[in-house]
């Protein structure tokens, strides 16, 4: 991986890592369109996921909660559990509100010996008014726990799959730090409103909304009194929703920077430390983790104003009515059980006020980070499937052909990696690609994969347009061995399987065998079930190009593609790895990138590129025979090998 030291860290490392790249064929210019939601329908395109642009969209947006209805036909397809958590809120709800109505008929008629009795039935129906209470209070529980579990498992499921489909140029411009910041963070935040938040929030809803009702019922005067307090709550309260909102993104973005710069260095812990980079690297990690907490604390912040602000001014206004409320009782107005009714009620009130603040600015909290993952929702894949794909001819042939492509890369669109480039490559044929860096060996390999469309021209698999193919059924017929492998970590067996996952056991120890890696995976601890570190790291560089080897044999693919597969190896690595890959290459349609001669001298025709053309052609003899760019690079090696 490529470490950036630019100081503002993650931000400006929006280019996918050549690791996380291994199986693009590693062209970083492309670029993506990355389509961000809007205000109010459909997404729109060419706007950038930058967090400054989205703060200030966010800015824009008043007191918008559209990214969480986003959360909606999750909920939906949990009807059952839902309804049960409505039903059980409900009914802790009615539980609270028929208590204070109880305290009244206690005071204005108990208390005396003659009514000894009824008071009797009085706390007796209390006890079964808690019994209720707690009863609905443990359903509500489980039910919104299990609601919130079940829509973030859910939403994380689509949020990865949606990655997964996205092309090489989204990862080239989203750093992968940012990415998993949004699929763990973000969802995490989303899960607490997905069940317990929006819970509370209706609870508090329906406690409002029918104690003052009651209130109503009680005492329409007190009530007047009442209603004309709550406008001077509600107004701050939404007012700082907004504004704790804006500042949650702001939080969770910087989280997101810290990650993501983290991320890209442990990555590359080895280039890191032979640079003696740790206490630089500690040090602008201590910076970003400080700007985190500084926009956390903002957060905080706001939400304590909030929080005090609407309990001040709803204790205020019901001192007010109180005092009012005791005046009445002196005139006789109105009975002592009626205003200690009215009282709870107001209490009532006033604590779903308080909690709905408390709610208002969790809610607003998630919103952000249900926009940050609506936004990932929202881009749309440069490359995908037709609507109705044109079938690939069955049985597979691996014919490949290129018909005057030209392409150029979205970064460099006035420079064409390809010129009218024409291949047409047999089946069973072995092409070999030479050539000087940035020739266009690799965008050949982006675009037989489909990881872009050309410019103009056609690129064909056994005569069907790779444009017009379904996407899956193209790429079920290449087999890819990168330069760079990517190894993850898990088991060897695991890892070999990649190439085909329902694969057996002894289908791979065949490939490993065929790719003669079973050697050295035996002489590991636990054979094929020995875990490897990520990217592979306790594995030699031919070891783990045996591994890439006995994937591509796995997957039995009637198109194979190597990508320069020995060239960073010595000398008897690479004889191993090069007679692996006799073994894959047999019967099957080949393309070789190599810069190393020697490795393409038994290749059907070798096509030398310059500058996205083919300036010659030929078998290795012929071209050593011309004495052109191929000879000049013939000459240059050889001579060099010789001298050796």
């Amino acid at each position: 991986m490529k470490h950036d030291p630019a100081k503002n860290g993650a931000a400006k490392a929006k280019k996918a890592s050549r690791e996380s790249m291994a199986t693009s064929g590693k062209s970083p210019e492309a670029s993506s369109t990355v389509v961000s939601l809007p205000k109010a329908t459909a997404p729109t395109s060419n706007s950038s996921p930058d967090r400054d642009a989205d703060v200030a969209r966010a800015s824009s947006r008043l007191s918008s909660l559209q990214p969480l209805m986003r959360l909606k036909p999750y909920l939906m397809k949990h009807k059952g559990m839902l309804v049960l958590g409505l039903a059980a809120l409900v009914l802790s709800a009615g539980a609270m509100l028929s208590v204070p109505l109880a305290v009244r008929r206690m005071i204005d008629h108990g208390f005396s010996a003659e009514n000894a009795g009824f008071i009797d039935q009085y706390f007796a129906m209390m006890v079964v008014i808690g019994a209720v209470l707690a009863a609905s209070i443990a359903a509500r529980f489980y039910c919104v726990s299990w609601l919130g579990e079940r829509v973030v498992a859910d939403l994380r499921h689509d949020v990865f799959a949606h990655l997964a489909r996205l092309g090489p140029s989204f990862f080239e411009k989203t750093h992968s730090g940012e990415v998993m910041s949004r699929l763990t963070a973000d969802t995490t935040q989303i899960k607490a409103v997905a069940g317990h938040t929006i819970s509370q929030a209706l609870r508090n809803i329906i406690m409002l909304v029918g104690a003052f009702v009651m209130m109503v019922v009680t005492s329409p005067n007190l009530s007047g009194l009442t209603l004309i307090a709550i406008p001077v709550i509600v107004l701050p309260l939404m007012a700082y929703g907004q504004a704790v909102k804006n500042l949650s993104r702001k939080a969770q973005d910087t989280l997101a920077d810290a990650s993501a710069y983290a991320a890209e260095n442990l990555s590359a812990v080895r280039t890191m430390q032979s640079f003696a980079h740790e206490k630089a690297v500690s040090a602008r990690f201590e910076d970003a983790v400080q700007r985190s907490f500084d926009a956390a604390r903002d957060r905080m912040k706001a939400r304590a104003g909030l929080t005090a602000l609407t309990v001040f001014l709803t204790v205020a206004s019901i001192v007010a009515v109180l005092w009012y409320g005791a005046s009445a009782v002196i005139s006789g107005q109105m009975t002592g059980g009626e205003l200690s009714q009215f009282i709870i009620y107001a209490l009532f009130v006033a604590g779903a006020l308080g909690e709905l603040a408390e709610v208002w600015g969790e809610i607003s909290q998630a919103s952000g980070a249900a926009e940050r993952l609506t936004e990932i929702l929202a881009v749309v894949p440069e490359i995908r499937s037709p609507d109705n794909p044109v079938p690939l001819p069955m049985p597979a042939r691996g014919a490949v052909d290129f018909d005057n492509v030209t392409f150029a890369y979205a970064s460099r669109p006035n420079v064409s990696a390809l010129r009218d480039f024409t291949l047409h490559v047999k089946p069973g044929e072995t092409v070999a690609l030479v050539g000087p860096s940035g020739a266009g060996k690799t965008t050949i390999f982006n675009l037989l994969l489909r990881f872009y469309d050309p410019t103009s021209g056609r690129v064909r698999v056994d005569g069907v347009d790779v444009a017009s193919a379904d996407l899956e059924q193209l790429r079920h017929r290449i087999s890819l061995v990168p330069q760079d492998v990517a190894i993850f970590a898990d088991s060897v067996l695991e890892n070999i399987r990649y190439g085909s996952p329902q694969a057996s056991e002894e289908d791979v120890h065949k490939a490993a065998v065929a790719a003669q890696a079973d050697g050295f995976i035996r002489a590991l601890p636990e054979g094929y079930r020995t875990r490897l570190g990520e990217r592979g790291v306790t594995l030699s560089g031919g070891q783990r190009q045996r591994l890439a080897v006995a994937r591509a044999i796995l997957k039995n693919a009637p198109i194979l593609l190597l990508d320069e597969a020995t060239s960073a190896l010595d000398a008897e690595n690479e004889r191993a790895v090069q007679q692996a890959l006799e073994v894959v290459m047999r019967d099957r349609t080949t393309l070789v990138i190599a810069h190393r001669l020697a490795t393409v001298q038994k290749a059907d025709r070798i096509l030398v590129m310059k500058e996205g053309r083919v300036v010659e052609s030929g078998t290795h003899a012929e071209l050593v025979n011309k004495g052109g760019l191929y000879g000049r690079l013939a000459a240059l090696q050889f001579g060099k090998e010789a001298a050796e």
